[in-house]
């Protein structure tokens, strides 16, 4: 009997399924069309049309992108908050900042729950945990029942200190239970049990947001796969880079959101790291939006500051991606000032790019690359095909004649516009966090990723290009390669150097005891458990805190205040050893580790591969007669010099002229980028 594990990434063009034989690390490969009304419809006909047996399945991983999307259109089912008495508006106060500095009409956007579903009881207890006012439980009965007349669907309780003593809200939810037992209940002290309390209510709001909607979802998935034979835990990526089972998922809802995007990050660090590159940038582009990661020394970068909607944290560990609206169907405009922009308006998937016949007449990024040649007219194996003449069409009226220029010249000024815009975003991810591109590798992926990685790659000087045997579904192979993982924390707030290390110690034992009970509960033994502790720190007086590796057994806080020195150096180019240092937090990563497959491995015997035909294709504003390869027919050990067309079911590889393409014993192309 064949073993497999299935992995499943949900895009907004495509759901891609990625099926792994556990004995022989083969992959295959199916992609449907995303259905958005209910993601699960195409996750169900992605696996049908696959001929997944899923009794033979022993891992099913999902990337689910439901709960980003709630947030996003705000198709939410009706919330409300309990609040300390005067505490109502902190989450519409905000930070009483702008996503746009410049532009005073630019107003946040409403709270996800409104005013009126914001009611308050009273209770008090002051910032260092003392009770200064039991729950008035008359009052929370009073609350409760006309949450229950309201017939909300779930319910957020946020009282200001519950950090530092949760007694209040605890009692708060229970009696919230008593009165609506069906009813989902999120506290902040459970939620994020730290300091800042909008972060804290903003987080305990999305959380109870989603929660019904994400619940529902994953309890029919999981009653689908169940019904077709799947006996194990659904699996389903969070934010953090890890999984969660459904158990956890009712309480840690909102860990869903950008769970999507995760994917194709946790899958370019694994790539760098297999292929020798522990620094490497990830570069997947869509459909309709580019998402760029980035690994330091073997590990992704991690972020608490991160949002859907601007104005509302979600404070839950995040792999830190920076999604811009640029892929293979964003638009091409003139702006005011008569400037040739692209995105981050898309066409999506219908009616798509012109070339696709269905009705848009605008040209895109694929109608541009398919006018340079630099994609053919049959995709996906033959099931989609490509209207060349469409394309033409829509580059010369949308571009080319506004602007005055040659077909070929407007179309790659549409390509040259796009890779800007990407390559900004790789700034931002890189340079403005003190990185050097130059030191990085760029994994390129996603359907139009290796494309343009080349183009993105000379722009910042970044020496190689990586693209993966399946550069479509790379995101959906990145569920196959994560562990289940929870993140704990606690508010630690002391000066560092009089701290004594036994207090530490037994903080992080505190917490590491639930973070085991969190693991055993989704049938994680001792044998597969990793615990990791880290340590939240920052120069007395600031507020932001950077986050230093802290060991297995605290013995002196010394040690711990240089390694705060050196991050502080590095993530912003200076240290103030004289300064006193503050702690701020203590946290620990819970990662129950999941078997994994070993990926097969080939002989490297250096060849050159046979083209499969030629055609022209244009680069620097000339035609360039070029071979075109088809991947499936390459082995370990191709090289070849471009210019050169690589395809294959799931994307296209442009191997600009000059540079040199050789395949690794792994199957992923290389591409030495000429300066």
């Amino acid at each position: 009997m064949t073993k497999t594990r299935v992995a499943v990434d949900v895009g907004g063009t495509f759901t891609d399924v990625c099926i792994m034989d556990e004995d022989t690390g083969q992959i295959r490969i199916e992609k449907t069309p995303s259905t958005p009304d209910d993601p699960m419809r195409a996750i169900l006909t992605g696996v049908d049309d696959a001929k997944v047996d899923l009794a033979d399945v022993t891992m099913f991983s999902h990337g689910t992108t439901v709960a980003t999307n709630a947030l996003i259109t705000r198709r939410l089912p009706r919330t409300a908050m309990v609040c300390t008495e005067g505490f109502r508006d902190v989450v519409e106060i905000r930070r009483s900042n702008k996503e746009d500095l410049w532009d005073t009409y630019k107003d946040v956007a409403k709270p996800y729950i409104p005013r009126r579903d914001r009611l308050t009881v009273k209770e008090r207890v002051d910032a260092a945990g003392k009770m200064l006012q039991e729950l008035d439980e008359a009052d929370a009965r009073r609350v409760a029942e006309i949450l229950k007349k309201r017939e909300v669907k779930a319910i957020a309780v946020c009282f200001i200190n519950s950090y530092a003593n949760a007694k209040n809200e605890i009692r708060m939810k229970e009696i919230l239970q008593e009165v609506m037992p069906d009813v989902n209940i999120s506290i902040s002290s459970q939620i994020m049990p730290e300091i800042f309390e909008h972060e804290r209510f903003s987080t305990t709001m999305v959380n109870a947001a989603v929660s019904p909607v994400v619940v529902d979802y994953v309890s029919r998935l999981n009653d689908k796969l169940s019904e077709g034979g799947y006996t194990r835990d659904l699996l389903l990526l969070h934010s953090g880079g890890g999984v969660m089972t459904p158990a956890s998922v009712k309480d840690f809802a909102a860990r869903l959101a950008g769970s999507g995007i995760a994917a194709g990050a946790i899958a370019s660090r694994f790539i760098g790291n297999l292929c020798g590159y522990p620094n490497s940038i990830g570069f997947d582009m869509g459909g309709t939006s580019t998402d760029v990661s980035l690994a330091y020394q073997g590990n992704s970068t991690v972020t608490k500051d991160w949002y859907i909607e601007f104005g509302y944290p979600i404070r839950f560990p995040s792999i830190e991606v920076m999604t811009i609206g640029a892929g293979g169907g964003s638009l091409a405009w003139q702006d005011e000032g008569g400037s040739l922009r692209n995105g981050p308006q898309s066409a999506g998937a219908n009616p798509g790019p012109a070339c696709y016949g269905n009705g848009n007449e605008v040209a895109t990024n694929s109608d541009a690359n398919l006018v340079l040649g630099r994609l053919g007219t049959s995709l996906a194996g033959g099931d989609i095909t490509l209207d060349a003449a469409l394309a033409e069409k829509a580059v010369r009226e949308t571009v080319a004649e506004p602007f005055g220029m040659e077909l070929h010249e407007a179309a790659e000024a549409v390509i040259d516009v796009a890779n800007a815009n990407m390559a900004n975003a790789v700034r931002l991810l890189s340079i403005a966090r003190g990185h050097d591109p130059r030191d990085f590798a760029l994994i390129a992926f996603g359907g139009a990723g290796a494309l343009h990685g080349a183009a993105v790659a000379k722009e910042l000087s970044i020496p190689v290009v990586i693209v993966p045997p399946n550069p479509g579904v790379t995101s959906a192979m990145g569920c196959l390669l994560v562990d289940i993982q929870h993140d704990f924390s606690d508010s630690f707030m002391a000066d560092a150097a009089s701290t004594r290390p036994e207090d530490l110690e037994e903080a992080f034992q505190r917490i590491e005891k639930e973070a085991v009970e969190r693991l055993r509960h989704e049938d994680v033994g001792p044998e597969d458990t990793v615990l990791q502790r880290t340590i939240e720190m920052m120069y007395m007086g600031q507020w932001r805190s950077l986050s230093v590796p802290a060991p297995a057994k605290i013995t002196s806080t010394g040690d711990l205040i240089e390694a705060f020195h050196a991050q502080h150096e590095r993530e912003y180019n200076f240290r103030r050893d004289e300064a006193p240092v503050s702690i701020f937090r203590v946290a620990v990563k819970a990662t129950g580790v999941v078997p994994k497959a070993d990926f097969p491995s080939f002989e490297v015997k250096q060849h050159t591969p046979e083209a499969q035909g030629t055609r022209e294709v244009w680069f620097d504003g000339k035609g360039h007669k070029t071979n075109v390869y088809d991947r499936a027919l390459f082995k370990a050990g191709a090289e070849l010099t471009g210019p050169a067309i690589i395809e294959q079911v799931d994307s296209t590889t442009v191997v600009p002229p000059g540079s040199k393409a050789s395949v690794d014993q792994y199957m992923n192309i290389h591409i030495r980028v000429k300066d």
